[in-house]
């Protein structure tokens, strides 16, 4: 068939010949199957056209054609997107409304919590712990966003570590309600833009006592899920509260808590601070793994998720944009990036960093 354009590439076309990037690196390999993925990478190294072999078998027009101008397929990617927006926003109002109005003398509706929240878990194969953002997101409920987050996020861990299946939902159910002694703290103190006073920090504290209380005669949460409520500020060194214990005392379910809710204090904005890169705030959890959280699940997260963001497109401190093409195992916080044509080795280059990805509709 000889050389195609970039544009006209069809799905299931084959490499003829390697493709050379203008470095010299092999970006692909003769007999390498043309793929979405990899006409982005194409894209990303500005690759005009690529031989294809003869025999290919003939596609209905337009079906399975990925060039620049492919709308239904971008309309079908953002159908499951969608989807998962909705199932979050049910879940969040769920939360919200328990927040705003259960009191301690009710019992706790933790079926209606758990059938929405199983709902929401329908969607998690779409859910990208680095790109998601919850639409029509406000500062000031930041830390009910912050839990459905977490609720996500820990379910994602979970999977990804060898804990076993039938747990999944329970650390789930951790995420979901670690704060839930909020309902006993002064929500005016929650939203407070400024510096606590020693006295209201202490009251902030004092919510995973409170919502260890709340939840602890509750059959239907193990104790793993209880204990994360009391323990995910607990920290391995002794530091953290509200007893101050050290990482053998510390359960598994907290610890994986610990990390989902530091990674999405950080990336969500609130009334105090700014939303901060995900790719700064791996790193920080990175410095953070030894003595404070745990090394093994820290790494495993980091690791899994970055795993998937070749190709993706994101925005640098700089603010100029690109598209990662390739990541180190050992440092996958900072992967090359291709912008107009040069590879930004973010390795070599440690005044920039990734300021932002860019979930391209």
């Amino acid at each position: 068939m000889g050389n195609v354009l970039l544009t006209q590439l069809q799905l299931g076309d084959k490499i003829q010949e390697d493709v050379v990037t203008p470095l010299g690196g092999i970006l692909m390999r003769r007999g390498d199957t043309i793929t979405e993925r990899t006409v982005e990478i194409l894209q990303a190294f500005l690759i005009a056209s690529v031989a294809i072999e003869d025999g290919t078998e003939p596609i209905e027009e337009n079906k399975n054609f990925i060039g620049l101008s492919d709308t239904p397929r971008a309309s079908m990617e953002q159908q499951p997107k969608q989807q998962l927006q909705v199932a979050y926003k049910q879940m969040f109002q769920l939360l919200k409304k328990l927040y705003q109005s259960y009191t301690v003398d009710q019992p706790f509706p933790l079926l209606d919590v758990r059938v929405q929240l199983n709902q929401l878990l329908q969607h998690i194969t779409t859910y990208n712990v680095l790109t998601f953002v919850p639409d029509h997101y406000t500062e000031q409920d930041y830390y009910i966003h912050n839990n459905v987050c977490s609720a996500l996020t820990a379910y994602k861990l979970a999977q990804w570590s060898d804990m076993k299946q039938q747990e999944w939902m329970q650390i789930a159910l951790a995420g979901l309600l670690k704060d839930i002694g909020y309902v006993k703290v002064d929500r005016n103190i929650l939203v407070k833009p400024e510096t606590l006073t020693d006295e209201e920090l202490e009251e902030v504290h004092q919510h995973t006592v409170k919502g260890y209380q709340l939840l602890k005669n509750i059959a239907a949460l193990n104790e793993g899920a209880k204990l994360a409520s009391l323990q995910h500020h607990e920290r391995a060194d002794g530091t953290g509260y509200p007893l101050g214990i050290h990482d053998k005392n510390i359960h598994q379910y907290a610890k994986i808590i610990s990390i989902v809710d530091t990674y999405h204090a950080m990336t969500l904005r609130n009334t105090y601070r700014h939303a901060i890169s995900p790719y700064l705030v791996l790193e920080k959890l990175h410095r953070e793994a030894f003595g404070k959280l745990d090394p093994y699940l820290v790494t495993l997260f980091i690791e899994k998720a970055t795993q998937f963001h070749s190709g993706k497109v994101v925005r640098l401190s700089d603010n100029r944009v690109g598209m990662i093409i390739f990541s180190d195992r050992q440092q996958p916080t900072r992967p090359w990036v291709n912008v107009d044509g040069q590879i930004i080795n973010l390795i070599n280059e440690r005044n920039l960093y990734i300021k932002e990805i860019i979930d391209v509709k």
